[in-house]
């Protein structure tokens, strides 16, 4: 067994199914460069995981060979739906669609390629279903293209299959005041935006977690939609999370907390899952 400062991942995902905890994660030690799969970890307790279980593997034929980034794993209609970023050389960065019976998987690919727009450099994405029912994927607009980084929602077909309809504009990196502009290993400066999650709190806001760079290091933002929906205006609230850790998400425990999973620090092969217990109404 592992405990969570034994496990390196980013973007660390939580999913409680049944009894069980599954937490996804980018793999520390390919995440910049040529990738194969993601991994999955239980626990019953948030204290002791398994060992890495492969729930996700290229077995050549799939199109991606490198950055596998940000696997999110959501229940929809008897399935499992894996949401992850993925790249080649001749093929801009992404989100696709897999698909399990299980959270265990093994995952197979279900979108034909990425599901964001095929010119548009994009990551991040995740699941999110409105009030009615209708399933949306929240993703970034890389800030290396954009300049700003901006967080987009884009209907999805109920099948997840596929986009449903054009992607529309939540908020963009430079509306928070604590946002810092960053440089580019190619020179570029710009506003990065990372790791969008979508939460309904106790008293019905929804709120958009997502990270960026603040005078702290990596740090885990906070939006809220103006009409309690993904069509609503966001404006951004105090950062969650400001010493040097990010690309979070919420989940509800056994007991009925709410913890904020993120990683932290944010250095290669020194990133490791947290767990922060948060108030119900953030």
């Amino acid at each position: 067994m592992l405990t969570a400062d034994q496990i390196n991942i980013r973007d660390p995902f939580v999913l409680l199914h049944g009894d069980t905890y599954y937490l996804y994660g980018t793999r520390g030690a390919d995440c910049w460069g040529p990738a194969t799969g993601f991994d999955v970890y239980t626990s019953g307790d948030l204290k002791a995981f398994s060992d890495p279980l492969p729930c996700f593997e290229n077995d050549g034929s799939f199109w991606a060979d490198r950055n596998y980034w940000a696997p999110e794993v959501h229940p929809w209609q008897g399935a499992f739906y894996m949401f992850a970023s993925f790249k080649n050389e001749t093929r801009r960065r992404g989100t696709a669609i897999l698909r399990a019976d299980t959270p265990l998987g093994p995952f197979i690919p279900w979108s034909e390629g990425p599901v964001t727009p095929p010119e548009w450099e994009c990551l991040d994405g995740t699941f999110y279903a409105d009030a009615a029912g209708r399933p949306y994927m929240v993703f970034c607009h890389e800030w290396v293209q954009a300049g700003d980084g901006e967080i987009w929602a884009l209907p999805l077909a109920d099948d997840l299959q596929a986009a449903a309809g054009e992607p529309f504009l939540l908020f963009k990196a430079s509306e928070a005041p604590w946002v810092q502009p960053v440089r580019h290993s190619s020179g570029i400066t710009g506003y990065v935006t990372d790791g969008p999650f979508l939460w309904r709190d106790r008293v019905g806001r929804l709120l958009c977690l997502w990270s960026s760079f603040s005078q702290g290091g990596y740090t885990q933002g906070l939006a809220v939609s103006d009409n309690g929906e993904i069509d609503g205006r966001f404006s951004q609230l105090d950062p969650l999370f400001e010493s040097d850790g990010g690309h979070g998400m919420l989940f509800r425990d056994k007991g009925g907390r709410v913890l904020l999973a993120l990683h932290s620090p944010n250095k290669h092969l020194l990133e490791r899952p947290c767990f922060y217990p948060m108030p119900d109404d953030l």
